[in-house]
């Protein structure tokens, strides 16, 4: 276990991509989409050798909270922050930060999305282990992910000169974020050779990333600067309801890494990574059949069918397909979503639909 060290589980997001499987109720992270556990469950047994429960902290909206402790129940209670309504990642992030400041001053985060696919968990974890070492110098240290396509869903990290400390595995000054791409900057950072994908993992000294919302944050900072001095106390609840809702709605991407002072960044090649963002993705996740086909959750009989992912949650209903190509199929009972797998980002474009045309329901 690493002293002073503590995962911070970000788990209050709603998974609209992945609907309608993911729900307002049941969002991707609760539900059991790769194997028999939750992504969250995953996510926290993943930490087993690096942590003990008590160094586990889940930042989640009120809603979860129930769900996810009855996922995690070996996490002590006062571990889960809930925040009143999701105001973006650099608040969920900052009020971690003052939480962990104000229980150890010496603290370091490892900040980490509740709804990651990892394949390589000794990777993971070696790589933990050496970021929290660089995260000790006062860098700000994030995962990159080697990038296999020009991708226009994540962020991209250009890295610079090594770190001329020596470890045991490449460590690199980073130079540039910038967040989804077009197709032809995608296209130019993938050809150069020098760019991760943005993860989303961070680990960071908790002293360290405040100075850096004082610095470019300072109306995030002094809110949470006010949460932290009333957490524990019985003006905490009060504070937290009357401040929150005013909050700035800023990723800590944008917020933070943008301009941050100290960034390093570890290229995480054959991590065998997924953010689980959309239904193709799975075709990266789960193992397909002769014809390039994934199923589960249900009952399905194909003729003539390939690169087709189904899904259903009913062991009675039977899902037959006919000469049917690169589609996703998702039953869910109330809901039938069927797509061409090239459009199933586009999914939440749907979920916004709903909620225009009054059909919350099915959110």
């Amino acid at each position: 276990m690493i002293e002073h060290t503590y995962a911070v589980i970000m788990a209050g997001g709603g998974g609209t991509r992945l609907w309608p499987v993911s729900r307002r109720d049941r969002p991707k992270q609760m539900v059991p989409l790769i194997d028999d556990r939750t992504l969250f469950q995953t996510t926290v047994q993943r930490l087993g050798n690096l942590f003990q429960p008590e160094q586990i902290l889940v930042v989640t909206v009120e809603e979860q909270e129930k769900m996810l402790r009855e996922q995690a129940p070996e996490i002590p209670q006062d571990n889960f922050l809930l925040e009143p309504a999701p105001r973006g990642t650099a608040s969920v992030i900052g009020l971690a930060a003052v939480v962990l400041k104000q229980r150890d001053p010496e603290a370091v985060m490892v900040v980490l999305p509740s709804d990651h696919f990892i394949r390589n968990q000794d990777l993971f974890q070696l790589l933990i282990r050496i970021a929290v070492d660089v995260a000790k110098m006062n860098y700000l240290v994030t995962l990159g992910i080697t990038p296999t396509y020009p991708s226009t869903a994540y962020g991209y990290i250009q890295r610079g000169e090594s770190l001329p400390d020596q470890f045991l595995y490449p460590v690199y000054e980073a130079v540039r974020f910038k967040e989804k791409p077009d197709q032809s900057s995608a296209r130019i950072m993938l050809a150069k050779g020098d760019h991760s994908w943005n993860s989303g993992m961070f680990i960071w000294r908790s002293e360290v990333v405040l100075k850096e919302f004082s610095r470019q944050m300072p109306g995030l900072y002094k809110s949470l600067t006010e949460i932290g001095a009333a957490w524990g106390t019985e003006r905490q609840n009060d504070v937290i309801r009357d401040l929150w809702p005013a909050l700035e709605v800023k990723t800590i991407d944008y917020g933070i890494m943008e301009n941050a002072a100290m960034v390093a960044v570890l290229p995480a090649s054959g991590l065998g990574w997924s953010d689980v963002g959309s239904w193709d993705s799975l075709f990266d996740v789960l193992l397909s059949d002769e014809n390039d086909n994934i199923v589960f959750g249900g009952q399905h009989i194909s003729l003539d069918t390939r690169k087709t992912l189904v899904y259903g949650n009913d062991c009675d209903r039977l899902i037959v397909t006919i000469g049917v190509d690169n589609l996703v199929i998702v039953d869910t009972g109330d809901v039938l979503l069927i797509c061409d797998s090239d459009r199933a980002q586009s999914v939440r474009e749907i979920v916004a639909t709903l909620r225009e045309t009054g059909k919350e329901d099915y959110i």
